[in-house]
């Protein structure tokens, strides 16, 4: 009976991270490369009013992500968007060798243009979106 309830305990911890990550896909690039944000992960930051949203690149056909930090697939970037303005923030970058750190003076650094075809994807799926997304 305790190994029933051992093995169900995993089972539940396993689906719980599983779930802790919701992919949508917002553009494809070249070679089959594909382009996702995580809307678990979206968030409005209460102090600079700014969306951050953790976004992933994943090429299917090499069993490439979407995924988060941690995962031996992931790849990706956590961006801190100005939709009113169209600029960005790279606030952190993760891939399998290098953890995710988010610095603690990310709001100092001067944004960016959100230029290129990927990140002006990345608001076009995000901003619309960008009032119904929880303030932290």
């Amino acid at each position: 009976m305790r190994r029933v309830l051992a093995l169900a305990a995993v089972i539940a911890v396993a689906a719980t991270s599983a779930a802790a990550e919701k992919w949508t896909k917002f553009a494809d690039g070249p070679n089959g490369t594909q382009w996702s944000y995580d809307s678990d992960y979206t968030y409005k930051d209460k102090a600079s009013g700014r969306v951050v949203v953790m976004q992933a690149v994943s090429k299917p056909a090499s069993n490439l992500g979407p995924s988060g930090p941690g995962k031996p697939d992931g790849v990706g970037y956590v961006y801190a968007i100005d939709c009113a303005k169209k600029n960005l923030i790279t606030v952190a970058a993760y891939k399998p060798s290098v953890a995710l750190e988010i610095p603690a003076a990310w709001r100092d650094t001067a944004p960016k243009k959100a230029g290129g075809p990927e990140n002006e994807a990345l608001l076009a799926a995000v901003c619309p979106h960008a009032e119904h997304v929880p303030v932290r």
